[in-house]
């Protein structure tokens, strides 16, 4: 078996055991709070971030290089992980994924102000006719929308800001200072929020909030095994497998079928943001290829986003915001 090939089948097994993440989370909310199930989650997830922390050569102290970018990354991933989780919670799993799908075409059009990166007509139709495919997804005027559409919509644009700068920022950073504070952020503000919307919680679900934390961190090594096997343009798109997760986990646990204006707005989406990985794969094409070098998924875990697990593993790219 060739490289590729090999870092596609880890891909889609890495994008498997996320999806298994988000049911988790779904089946969770539907007796708990976002914020309840957020809170918890980060508390079982720091014993395993504190042994990537360990993993951390690299010398310095826990202060940020650019505080206020720091402070925006943190306040962009916690709102992508209270976010997610609601619309996990409210919505069919195939929906958000069709709507969070959306968020390499968030990041294309914020690496024009963040990275200064040069946005051409074709890349351009691609970003709009992805947006039109959220639009098919969301039916406005066809259908209600509530605040799990508008979450779901929310975690994939603040996903993408908070990829994006890091795409900025990553090079002066240590990846132990990215791993924390935004789990920091995310323990302190829910904590803070927590006394409002506590609702105790039996033995077994405790442990399914345990398997929730430790499969967002399994599938984030699965994943740097799939960068270190293959090349990013063939392991990233193998992120859409998730929609047939969905599928799957939506008929099995919770009775849900995928209805056609998702099927094709889903559709829409997947093949524009197909075409701006495989356009950002040409050369000449991208100056900073922002949605390669993120190593993204349209994930609501708490556990570090890929980008930061593979900074931690040396294989992240170390270019800040002007190139590779």
């Amino acid at each position: 078996m060739g490289p590729n090939a090999r870092g596609a089948l880890l891909a889609l097994l890495a994008f498997g055991i996320y999806a298994s993440h988000d049911a988790v989370v779904k089946l969770l909310g539907e007796g708990y709070h976002a914020v309840q199930l957020l809170f918890f989650s980060v508390l079982f997830s720091f014993p395993l971030a504190t042994l990537m922390m360990m993993r951390d050569r690299e010398p310095g102290t826990l202060r940020p290089v650019h505080p206020w970018w720091m402070a925006l990354r943190t306040g962009a991933a916690v709102l992508t992980g209270l976010f997610g989780f609601y619309a996990f919670s409210v919505l069919p799993l195939a929906q958000v994924y069709a709507i969070v799908f959306a968020q390499p075409l968030f990041i294309t059009l914020l690496a024009i102000p963040v990275l200064g990166e040069t946005v051409r007509l074709r890349r351009g139709l691609a970003v709009a006719v992805g947006l039109l495919g959220v639009l098919v997804v969301l039916r406005p005027g066809a259908t209600s929308l509530g605040l799990g559409h508008l979450a779901a919509l929310g975690a994939a644009a603040m996903g993408a800001l908070a990829s994006i700068v890091v795409r900025r920022i990553g090079a002066d950073e240590r990846p132990v200072v990215l791993l924390l504070y935004p789990m920091l952020g995310n323990a302190v503000l829910m904590g803070a929020a927590l006394p409002f919307v506590y609702r105790p919680m039996e033995g077994a679900d405790l442990g399914l909030v345990a398997l929730m934390s430790a499969l967002g961190w399994m599938g984030g090594v699965v994943i740097i095994a799939a960068y270190r096997a293959g090349e990013a343009m063939v392991v990233a798109p193998m992120q859409y497998s998730q929609i047939v997760w969905a599928a799957l986990f939506g008929a099995l646990l919770f009775g849900e079928r995928i209805d056609a204006p998702t099927a094709i707005g889903a559709g829409i989406v997947i093949a524009s943001g197909l075409y701006i990985v495989l356009r950002e794969g040409r050369a000449g094409a991208s100056a900073n290829r922002p949605v390669l070098n993120t190593r993204l998924r349209p994930e609501t875990a708490t556990a570090p986003r890929p980008s930061t697990l593979l900074r931690l593993a040396g294989l992240a790219p170390r270019g800040g915001g002007r190139g590779r």
